[in-house]
């Protein structure tokens, strides 16, 4: 009998600290985070996504900046800038402590691209420099149609910044 009141005991307190999933603010809809790079939009192909999240890993290892790669077909009606700020709070992207996440979002059908950086990284990567990273490393290729070049180039301009 006491066995059996002692498991109860562990069974109940095993589902009361279980949390309840998050939900994503009204009015938003987000992927899933199943790595470092997020394509929902389908963009990049296997090849270098692959690499890509391989980078991404060794970025975070080095610098311990958590850079998470995410592509959505739309927004959902929603600018691009709360978009981004948004998912980054859902998905917790960056040391909680000091706040040093880097967002890459991409939505092909909006036709919309942002670098979203957390207020503990903005003197490693200030707005400027994301412009910059988005003027000149990102819009060529996806001008020329090239979105997965856009994408790689981006992200080879964000770490570069991020590493020094």
């Amino acid at each position: 009998m006491k066995l059996r009141a002692l498991l109860l005991c562990g069974a109940l307190a095993a589902c009361s600290a279980a949390t309840p999933p998050k939900v994503p603010p009204a009015g938003y809809a987000f992927p899933e985070l199943t790595g470092r790079v997020v394509d929902a939009a389908d963009i990049l192909p296997q090849t270098p996504e692959a690499k890509l999240a391989a980078q991404l890993a060794s970025v975070e290892m080095r610098t311990k900046h958590q850079f998470v790669v995410v592509t959505v077909k739309t927004l959902g009606g929603q600018t691009i800038e709360d978009y981004g700020r948004e998912l980054g709070n859902f998905w917790g992207i960056g040391r909680k402590d000091i706040n040093d996440g880097v967002l890459l979002v991409v939505s092909p059908v909006d036709r919309k691209v942002r670098i979203e950086v957390g207020k503990g990284l903005e003197k490693a990567l200030t707005n400027d420099e994301a412009a910059t990273i988005i003027q000149e490393a990102i819009l060529p290729h996806f001008k020329k149609g090239d979105m997965s070049a856009g994408i790689l180039a981006g992200s080879e301009g964000i770490i570069r910044e991020i590493s020094s």
